[in-house]
């Protein structure tokens, strides 16, 4: 997603995506007896495919049935799912929703899906990563089937490393802080290059650093900076590698699709990103270092090694049914082949992020994707950057303020922290 950042979204994105979504929307190639009307992110229809490659082209033949995809970007489709699962009914028989969002009151706005798994179960539903599992069940319900994973990696860049005398990534927070401000130079090619490349519009980032000290930001069981040494240690961390010229001196502007780019242009030597990036980093036509740009897991600090496993960032997406769809079978129908193998495995070629272990393991996917099994090994203790509750957005907001104050150098380390303590504390959960 591969973002879950709470950006404010303006009427002109908003009306570009509607736009776009009733152009998605228009007439089927062929007269099908009914129609699936389903709202999503771009991403989760094309990774489906088209044509020849068309993943549900099955799917569609045997229930002499049509899909209308209706496409957003995140947030302004979660609040379009959440509008029409409000109303009396709905055209809409999928909805897919991001892992952070829903509260019990919003859950109550969909099936319980244990009713249909039992009745028309989906294939080997063991094999779907529990934790993905897990964060689709709010209140001991399952309100979602996991479809789409981006669970975040570091990537570097090879030949800068090497460049700089660097051997092999790091393998401890400390030495990815070391080889950042090593690889801060300039390059053979006269490029300009800066360390490390993060946004700051989004939260994975600090919460990745507090995790490497043994701390988060909010923890699954909604606890407020569990560990407020560990995000201190973290965001110190930030802010000199900010100090040292190893995180771009635009740090305060700078957006996700920026981290994709310095990369590919060889401006920055390490960045975090979703392992699914990989083939759009080394991509050819994209890319002046094909091949070269490689990932690792996140590490942990010296601190938490071989002690606590660094739970890397997940955003996870499921297909959920709104209570007030009108055709439900149809609906679980379509989930169902979704979740089948077949299908996760060729969304996960095209470029999903396989909700499957065993999808891991196939031998034509690792073959195409170098990056499987480290990702498979990332996710099996990543966990999202924070818990579903009803002022999440705003939290996250505050956070972020606080947290781009320090990296600055405008605020004291301490003095953020207590801030974000402060001014996050009345928007929690009671």
């Amino acid at each position: 997603m591969s973002k879950t950042s709470a950006t404010e979204v303006t009427r002109r994105s908003f009306m570009a995506g509607a736009a776009g979504a009733a152009a998605l929307a228009a007439g089927p190639a062929f007269a099908a007896g009914k129609t699936l009307n389903v709202l999503s992110h771009k991403v989760h229809q094309t990774v489906l495919g088209t044509g020849d490659g068309d993943l549900m082209a099955g799917w569609r033949k045997a229930n002499d049935a049509e899909i209308a995809f209706t496409t957003f970007d995140s947030n302004p489709l979660q609040d379009r799912l959440f509008r029409e699962a409000s109303l009396k009914e709905t055209e809409y028989g999928v909805g897919y929703l991001i892992d952070n969002r829903p509260t019990w009151q919003i859950a109550a706005l969909f099936e319980p899906l244990e009713a249909y798994q039992k009745q028309d179960a989906i294939e080997d539903f063991g094999d779907i990563a529990p934790g993905l599992v897990q964060g689709m069940t709010v209140d001991g319900k399952l309100i979602g089937i996991p479809v789409r994973h981006a669970t975040q990696g570091l990537f570097y860049n090879e030949a800068l490393l090497e460049e700089a005398g660097i051997t092999a990534p790091p393998t401890t927070l400390e030495e990815l802080i070391e080889q950042a401000k090593k690889t801060t130079f300039t390059s053979k090619a006269g490029t300009p290059v800066t360390g490390m490349v993060l946004a700051s519009d989004l939260a994975v980032f600090p919460v990745m650093f507090a995790r490497a000290y043994g701390g988060d930001f909010v923890s699954p069981d909604l606890k407020l900076v569990p560990n407020r040494e560990a995000l201190e240690s973290g965001l110190a961390a930030l802010r000199a590698m900010f100090e040292a010229g190893s995180l771009p001196r635009s740090y305060a502007t700078t957006k996700n699709d920026d981290q994709v780019t310095w990369l590919q242009q060889g401006r920055a030597a390490f960045t975090v990103l979703p392992f699914a990036r990989g083939a759009q980093l080394n991509n050819p036509d994209q890319s002046k270092f094909p091949g070269r740009i490689k990932a690792v897991e996140f590490p942990g600090s010296a601190a938490i090694k071989g002690k606590v496993p660094m739970a890397s960032v997940v955003e996870a997406w499921a297909m959920s049914i709104p209570k007030n769809a009108k055709d439900k079978a149809l609906a679980w129908s379509f989930i169902k082949e979704v979740s089948s193998k077949r299908v996760t495995l060729g969304m996960a070629v095209n470029g999903n992020g396989p909700v499957r272990v065993s999808t891991y393991a196939d031998e034509g996917l690792k073959a195409k994707n170098p990056l499987a099994a480290v990702e498979a090994k990332v996710l099996a203790t990543a966990r999202g950057a924070f818990p579903p509750f009803p002022e999440a957005a705003r939290a996250q907001a505050t956070f972020l303020e606080e947290v781009q104050l320090a990296v600055l150098g405008r605020k004291p380390v301490k003095d953020a922290v207590s801030a974000i303590i402060e001014r996050v504390k009345p928007m929690m959960p009671a």
